[in-house]
């Protein structure tokens, strides 16, 4: 197996390049030299409310092209989907409104239409795609019903030719079998393929613009590849003007034209991707870029962050609204700054816009602190994983048939972790990882195979205390904290029933403790969930698993439900804490970029199996399994220039169906490198190089 053909500035594979596409194309020129098909002037949205008028967007502007793909990024919050649902006309009533601005659409304004006109446009001239399909389809209509339904409404075709329209449609977006998948419903169709067919609905009607709200923000990211080189592919081949609204800055290098930057219901900044990214001009832009941890670089011993949370939009406070988290504000930060122009096509809304174009004050990534590496080699093993297999049984077909099936979600997993060690487990969803981490915190009854804790059995009954030293973070702060339990008690809840400390007055002094080991105020006790942002939650829900003082957490993807910005914070957290107290880490999560900068060793998963298992620095510099090679290649790089350059490789088809997997190697259906033997029998996980363990015959030992 040949290795990837590039190697980044710390030798992390990167794939092929093509000198060719590094410089802008005549369509790109062609573009910009359009007239615009939506321009947005000056738009307003409030949500008025009981308790207060909500700001949600304030005097945004901005134009897109035919064929060109905008990109609306920030944190949550500062008015991304409030100002799509406004251009939709899709508001909530009757709190929302727009209370000024115009929406001008091929010459016509949106705003000014009546709701009959605006429902011609809407799904025919301009769709959207929503960021969760299960939540967007209807459950109880298939696939081809709710394919159907624009093309007989906006465009008057019978039911034959509309039937033919989804079919084409559905193949036009890469669905297999296109004819079965009409019979289907959204609940047997996997992500990918929901998100398939929203945006199938979305080019129904040969629109002119699409809206797509965080697009792939629930898709694993070799299906996020897939879906946006598709989205892509499609603006340019079919002329389509594209609105792309995420959080995600790789994405935006990756596939953007122009960029806006919102913070706190305002534009802060707009222009290029390459301005954007490589001249940014506002101090909550360059924010945040330097929070992404990023596969092209040297791995740094600490994440850039951006401290505190964005304000009230009830409360906004005068002057600049980013100035109260600004590491660079100044006196004149008190009075509001203007969106002004920086270099053609580039706006800033900065008094020191001028000062950061010139690169003043700016981080340097070769200035950051490196990371040093960690030998774990002679710590004790804390977790010891042998043979893990975890089956369940669930219902095949339909119930009046009866019959069963077996879904091997874990199957043969083994694997240590050492004292102070921190080891990501790294895969799409379904591969078995969250499973893992249920079965080590004895949640879950394994089905064959053993988990020591401490040279303890967890099965053992007697082992009690094994639980105690095993906590766990779980990835939505909201859903796992009781809404109904303040801070202090949700934290001094399991000190109070473990009795660890003797009294009232030593739980309340422990609470303190632990809120300022993770960063929190003291005052912040007597919140409840709901009154916390993101990042506030999910403090809390390390300060509870901090309370019983384990010696192992497994950390369930502990920052994919949080923004850019807070992410850094936590991460950053994590590291700290593990430093301080020697907690051991199972860190599950899908972003390879976060799994690299906090762990030690990582193992990739695939259909409950593991396929590579290494050193962190050397699977990222070497990685040799093809799963692992497309997983790296998938992921994209905070750098429209780096990425305008690159040949990802997109995976071919769907995972496939844990109940019905492929016989011999599993990945063998989806591999770029697979023949026949690849199905003769399941490759076992064996050692090519010092601690560098791979399950493919393909890969020979070094």
């Amino acid at each position: 197996m040949t290795a990837p053909d590039i190697l980044g500035p710390e030798n992390v594979a990167l794939p092929a390049t093509d000198p060719a596409s590094a410089v802008p194309t005549g369509s790109t020129v062609a573009r910009a030299a359009r007239p615009a098909l939506l321009t947005v002037d000056d738009l307003h949205v409030h949500f008025v409310q009981s308790s207060g008028v909500t700001r949600a967007v304030e005097g945004v502007s901005f134009s897109v092209r035919r064929g060109e793909i905008l990109a609306l990024v920030g944190e949550s919050g500062c008015g991304k989907s409030a100002t799509a649902l406004a251009l939709m006309r899709l508001l909530a009533k009757p709190a929302g409104r727009v209370v000024k601005g115009r929406v001008m659409f091929d010459g016509v304004d949106l705003l000014a239409l009546s709701e009959a006109g605006m429902r011609e446009r809407r799904g025919r001239d301009i769709s959207m795609i929503f960021q969760e399909p299960m939540t967007s389809l209807n459950p109880v209509l298939s696939t081809g019903e709710q394919l159907m339904e624009p093309l007989l409404a906006h465009l008057g075709l019978n039911r034959q030719t509309a039937r033919a329209r989804a079919m084409e449609l559905l193949t036009m977006v890469g669905m297999t079998d296109p004819a079965r998948r009409l019979e289907q419903y959204p609940h047997h169709l996997s992500g990918g393929m929901r998100q398939r067919v929203m945006i199938a609905m979305g080019l129904a009607c040969n629109p002119k613009l699409i809206i797509a709200d965080e697009p792939t923000t629930a898709l694993d990211v070799t299906i996020q590849a897939q879906i946006l080189e598709l989205m892509r592919d499609l603006a340019r081949r079919l002329d389509i003007a594209m609105i792309v609204i995420t959080h995600n800055l790789g994405i935006v290098a990756r596939y953007a034209d122009a960029v806006n930057v919102m913070y706190a219901a305002r534009l802060v900044e707009q222009g290029g991707a390459e301005a954007i990214f490589g001249r940014s001009s506002h101090p909550y832009t360059v924010g945040l870029i330097e929070s992404i941890p990023r596969l092209d670089r040297p791995r740094q011993a600490r994440l850039a962050t951006i401290e505190g949370m964005p304000p009230d939009l009830m409360a906004l406070p005068s002057g600049c609204r980013f100035a109260p988290r600004c590491p660079r504000r100044i006196e004149k930060c008190q009075e509001d700054p203007p969106l002004e122009t920086v270099e053609s096509g580039h706006l800033a809304a900065c008094w020191r816009a001028a000062e950061l174009f010139a690169g003043a004050g700016s981080a340097s990534p070769a200035a950051a602190t490196a990371a040093s590496p960690q030998s774990f080699a002679d710590a004790a093993v804390r977790v010891s994983v042998r043979d893990l297999k975890r089956h369940f049984t669930v219902s095949a077909g339909r119930r009046w048939f009866g019959g069963s099936a077996t879904v091997k979600a874990v199957d043969g997993v083994s694997f240590d972790i050492r004292q102070g060690e921190t080891l990501g487990l790294v895969g799409e969803s379904g591969c078995g990882k969250s499973t893992i981490g249920r079965a080590i915190l004895n949640l879950d009854a394994v089905t064959a195979g053993s988990i020591l804790v401490d040279g303890q059995d967890i099965a053992d009954k007697r082992a009690r205390d094994v639980r105690r030293r095993t906590q766990v973070i779980f990835q939505d702060p909201f859903s796992s904290l009781n809404p109904r339990m303040n801070v202090r008690e949700i934290i001094g809840e399991a000190l109070a029933v473990y009795r660890l400390e003797p009294d009232a007055p030593h739980i309340e002094a422990r609470v303190q403790e632990l809120l300022g080991q993770v960063g929190l105020m003291s005052y912040m006790a007597d919140r409840y969930p709901h009154e916390l942002s993101g990042g506030q939650r999910q403090r809390v829900g390390i300060a509870r698993a901090l309370a019983l003082k384990p010696s192992i957490i497994v950390c369930d993807e502990p920052v994919s439900a949080l923004d850019v910005s807070i992410q850094g914070q936590i991460i950053n957290l994590l590291d700290e804490l593990q430093q301080t107290l020697g907690l051991t880490y199972l860190f599950i999560a899908h972003d390879l970029a976060v799994v690299r900068h906090i762990s030690h060793r990582v193992a990739v998963m695939y259909l409950g199996r593991i396929m590579e298992l290494a050193d962190r620095d050397e699977l990222y510099r070497n990685p040799r399994h093809p799963y692992t090679q497309l997983l790296l290649d998938a992921a994209p790089v905070p750098d429209p220039v780096i990425e305008r350059r690159r040949r990802p490789q997109v995976a071919k088809g769907e995972l496939p169906s844990p109940i019905n997997q492929p016989r011999g190697c599993v990945f063998s259906t989806r591999c770029p490198m697979a023949s026949a033997e690849c199905s003769a029998e399941v490759p076992p996980l064996r050692e090519i190089a010092g601690g560098h363990h791979v399950a493919c015959i393909k890969v020979q030992p070094c």
